[in-house]
């Protein structure tokens, strides 16, 4: 004759509570290919563009053929007081982008000026933009 053991009632239904939780936890990631984020591929692309434009001091530095696209400018802008203050980096760093855009690989800066009372411009308290050329140059093939 077979014994009932008390046990076997209590083992079953603790082996289904963990099957159970184990179906519903591998449910949970059964989705995980179907991530949505508010990152743009464009704006990775866009990010790095300023460091394809190299800055060069002069058009003698140039060792191949050259074109002038055009002139570009970049601004930093202190929008309210307690900001930060606007940076010749930044600037330079938009003046860049705008080369980019230009499909440009080579700027000349021809100078920065830091402009404390920017009346004229009525979202800024200071800014700070830098002018520059922008170039197309030819590399020399070895």
């Amino acid at each position: 004759m077979l014994k009932k053991h008390r046990a076997a009632p209590r083992l079953l239904k603790y082996t289904s509570s963990i099957t159970i939780l184990l179906v519903l936890l591998s449910a949970g990631c059964a989705k995980i290919n179907d991530i949505s984020t508010n990152l743009d591929r464009e704006n990775f692309k866009n990010y790095f563009s300023p460091t394809t434009v190299k800055i060069v001091t002069s058009e003698k530095e140039f060792t191949g053929h050259y074109k002038f696209l055009g002139l570009v400018e970049g601004e930093s802008c202190q929008e309210k007081a307690y900001h930060a203050l606007p940076n010749e980096i930044d600037a330079r760093t938009e003046a860049r982008r705008q080369a980019y855009k230009l499909e440009a690989n080579a700027i000349i800066f021809s100078q920065c000026v830091m402009i404390e009372t920017d009346k004229a411009a009525k979202y800024c308290v200071a800014s700070t933009v830098c002018y520059g050329r922008a170039y197309k140059v030819e590399q020399d093939k070895k």
